[in-house]
């Protein structure tokens, strides 16, 4: 039988090292962002994090009493057993690091960024589509298929019933349960709404954008992506890369593609109009593009068509447009500024400079802080 005590001892023990865990884990955040080793570690539905220095549980040996097993004669350094064999080396003063590897669900963790960085909830716009779905067993019925009977309510309501009756004899607790006394598990059915959200990708991949800026891309998109699908059940993404032209690509093209022509940021931006137009309309989807460059375009004039766009059409659509600029020892970074000269005082418009790794989680910030 169960001891209820040592349930409670193991439940409050558990709670108490996943509260160990989340701290760890929110302490270290930036370190875990700026790595990016969080998303090899991604599986269905939970991710692997490695925690270091958790004290672990380990055995101590009482040698005050000098019996028991391994007492006798000896002396310190003596093999068990055998011959002793020549080592080289010397040996180490300190301990090793303990490394824990914790799995922790996405949802959790989209919850710890949401902590750490003062994320607001999302406040959707557009329709949002009734979602029916059965909760949990949260009643009981008088009536209902036998593999929901209540066992422990059945019984319960038949030694009343037998006790109320004066049948009931405690020498002899044969209980047995007539029809009227059985008991089943009741839902109830509960609706409620479901909004839809589209996440647009766009990105520079010109000969200026190299590995490391497409690292601090694909670090920022896994933490954008996280806290989106927190916020919404639906989600489709959309992955865009350019240069001089632009194309619709698949996720594993988007972060590894490299070209080496000129950049049109246009391309990106009306083929991102287009995929709206067709597939998403604003009055059913909220819709979230983000775009990466290093700042550098085709030409001034190609500059104030973007804007044209982002003004008439992208941002009128869109719950919010997210412009990072990543820093390349290339990039002239003079989009930014196009951005912030002509539409500061624009709604649903955020721009901000990556300058690195350690810059992904303030350009996190700046994106979802307005909780659009």
């Amino acid at each position: 039988m169960d001891n209820p005590s040592m349930i409670r001892r193991i439940e409050h023990d558990h709670f108490r090292f996943r509260e160990i865990v989340r701290g760890r884990i929110k302490s270290g955040l930036r370190k875990y962002v700026s790595k990016g080793e969080l998303i090899a570690r991604v599986g269905k539905n939970k991710v692997s994090v490695p925690i270091p220095q958790i004290e672990l549980p380990r055995f101590k040996f009482d040698h005050s009493q000098g019996q028991g097993v391994g007492s006798g004669e000896g002396e310190p350094g003596d093999p068990t057993g055998g011959q002793p064999q020549p080592g080289s080396g010397e040996a180490g003063e300190g301990e090793g690091e303990h490394v824990l590897e914790v799995e922790v669900e996405l949802e959790e963790l989209a919850k710890i960024l949401g902590e750490e960085l003062e994320l607001p909830n999302i406040q959707p716009k557009g329709q949002a589509e009734v979602e029916s779905r059965r909760e949990k067993y949260t009643g009981l019925r008088n009536t209902g298929p036998e593999s929901l009977r209540h066992m422990k309510r059945t019984w319960k309501k038949a030694l009343r019933r037998e006790i109320a009756q004066g049948t009931y004899d405690p020498s002899n607790p044969s209980i047995i349960p007539l029809r009227e006394d059985r008991r089943y598990r009741s839902w109830k059915v509960k609706t409620e709404p479901q909004y839809n959200a589209a996440i647009i990708y766009m990105m520079d991949v010109s000969g200026s954008m190299g590995a490391e800026q497409k690292e601090v891309v694909r670090i920022t998109a896994f933490w954008i992506d996280l806290w989106l699908r927190h916020q919404y059940k639906n989600i489709q993404s959309v992955f865009i890369v350019h240069d001089a032209t632009a194309k619709e690509v698949d996720q594993e093209t988007f972060f590894h593609l490299r070209e080496s022509g000129g950049t049109k940021i246009s391309s990106a931006y009306s083929l991102c109009r287009d995929i709206i137009e067709e597939r998403f309309p604003s009055d059913d989807w909220n819709i979230y593009p983000f775009h990466f460059s290093d700042g550098d375009n085709w030409s001034g004039k190609d500059s104030a068509w973007c804007i044209q766009l982002l003004e008439e059409y992208l941002l009128p659509r869109s719950n919010q447009f997210c412009y990072g600029q990543v820093k390349s020892a290339y990039g002239s970074g003079q989009f930014k500024r196009d951005l912030d000269q002509n539409l500061s005082d624009v709604d649903g418009l955020v721009t901000t400079a990556i300058p690195g790794r350690e810059g992904i989680l303030d350009a996190i910030r700046e994106f979802l802080g307005k909780g659009r």
